[in-house]
């Protein structure tokens, strides 16, 4: 930990969404994602996806938590086109992709950016031996549509947290398969408080070099994303202490009932940990190592898998929801509109949530069903960052969530959105051009500059 004083004490955690993109399709690119690969092929509504997730963040600003934006990414890659042999004008790029490579195409117009949990890890400054608040862009190299964000979110995260005297950005990991990272979906922060030291845990799939306390034990039907050097190497990066940190793998079982990440199966905040008796391979171990590392007393809040399957947990995104702290103590847990649709776990937040012994007092339900149906709930939507006061007044660009910003946001997507985009839309050129456009305005709205590499014939 680090010595240095810090009269800075008014730690907030910031919720920084993601801003869904004018591109936002369903293509089903993604194993392992189940509601990713049901709804492949369905027509997209891209400006009721955007305004979905606008009106999440307007809700949780206007109830008193702080709320950052982070915009989509620059999507067709037509730089991505062209690496891969595609030459010619825009259009021509696009025709061809889509004769010869479709899928390759809908790679490349994917806006799964939207979910920034994936986009970094982030260590606050109160955890930081050198008292700066600390990024590492995931490498996300376990599928091709997403391997295409990294360099793009280094600048846009560079662009934001630009200032050196609060914040440290740290290079991705190498993008090759022992060092898969998929960033803060595989990641959660445990503390009595924001502002007080706190403990990671990290949450991986598979070791790439030996096994440990799980030997030979993988998933059978679906991949496990994150390897345990993935984590250990972003907590050296940040300067983490083992008693800083906990390493616990993902139950196999779970990955292959479609949680692809541990944010599927778990979510924590402040002392509180909610999450599934199938979360953890061994989780007397991982709740053991917790305890031995906080400050304060950790809440487990378990839910046992007689009373939320894994099936129905991963239907509803019961564990993909935000949990929010408020000034009285008390905690807030948003979900998504799915979990009142399945009996099971709408009675478990009615009678083991709201009514157990924890701080979760309320629940709020919202409707991000354009985002749901690619399987991402409002926990992937977020990439959490703990900032103190100098620090948010640090922040470059205006991204942190007002009325007016609101505003102009939404009209901007009622300007250059599409209501309609099925995958055969994808190669169409004007779309394109539209994207384009809408990022190029969205850079001067939010004040953060060149970011995008906006490839042109």
């Amino acid at each position: 930990m680090s010595d240095q004083p810090r009269p800075d004490r008014d730690y907030r955690e910031v919720n920084f969404d993601g801003l869904v993109g004018p591109t936002h399709n369903y293509s089903g690119l993604a194993l392992g994602n189940v509601a990713s690969m049901t709804h492949g092929g369905l027509v997209a509504n891209p400006r009721e996806a955007a305004l979905q997730g606008l009106a999440k963040m307007r809700s949780l600003m206007e109830a008193g938590y702080a709320q950052g934006v982070l915009p989509p990414q620059q999507r067709p890659d037509l730089g991505a086109l062209r690496a891969l042999g595609f030459s010619g004008s825009d259009e021509r790029v696009l025709a061809r992709a889509a004769g010869e490579a479709p899928q390759i195409l809908r790679a490349v117009c994917s806006a799964s950016s939207m979910w920034t949990a994936n986009a970094a890890t982030v260590t606050p400054s109160v955890d930081a031996p050198d008292g700066r608040a600390h990024f590492t862009p995931a490498n996300l190299q376990s599928s091709f549509h997403r391997f295409l964000e990294p360099a793009t979110t280094a600048r846009v995260l560079a662009a934001i947290f630009r200032d050196e005297a609060h914040f440290a950005h740290h290079p991705v990991l190498p993008a090759t398969p022992a060092f898969s990272d998929e960033g803060a979906a595989n990641h959660t922060r445990l503390a009595g408080d924001h502002g007080e030291p706190g403990v990671h845990l990290f949450v991986y799939g598979r070791e790439a070099f030996g096994w440990g306390t799980g030997e030979g034990v993988m998933p059978r039907r679906f991949p496990a994303r994150q390897t345990l050097e993935a984590s250990q190497a972003v907590a050296r990066q940040h300067g983490l202490s083992e008693h800083q940190a906990v390493f616990a793998q993902q139950h196999p079982e779970a990955i292959d009932a479609g949680v692809f990440h541990n944010d599927v199966i778990a979510v924590g905040n402040g002392p509180v940990l909610l999450y599934h008796e199938m979360a953890f391979l061994d989780e007397a171990a991982t709740l053991e190592a917790l305890r031995e590392r906080m400050a304060a007393p950790l809440i487990p809040v378990r839910i046992p898998r007689e009373a939320v399957s894994l099936e129905d947990a991963v239907a509803s995104y019961l564990f993909n929801s935000q949990l929010l702290s408020n000034p009285d103590g008390s905690m807030t847990l948003v979900v998504p509109g799915e979990c009142q649709e399945r009996e099971s776990v709408w009675r478990t937040i009615q009678d083991h949530l709201l009514a157990g012994q924890n701080p979760i007092g309320e629940v709020v339900v919202k409707d991000v069903k354009q985002s749901m149906r690619n399987g991402g709930g409002p926990a992937c939507l977020r990439l959490r960052v703990v900032l103190g006061e100098a620090e948010r007044r640090a922040l470059s660009g205006r991204v942190l969530l007002d009325a007016p910003l609101y505003a102009e946001l939404t009209a901007w997507v009622e300007r250059h959105y599409r209501d309609r985009l099925a995958p055969e839309d994808l190669a169409d050129p004007q779309l394109a051009e539209e994207s384009l456009a809408a990022l190029d305005e969205l850079t001067r709205i939010l004040a953060i500059g060149s970011v995008y590499p906006f490839q042109r014939a």
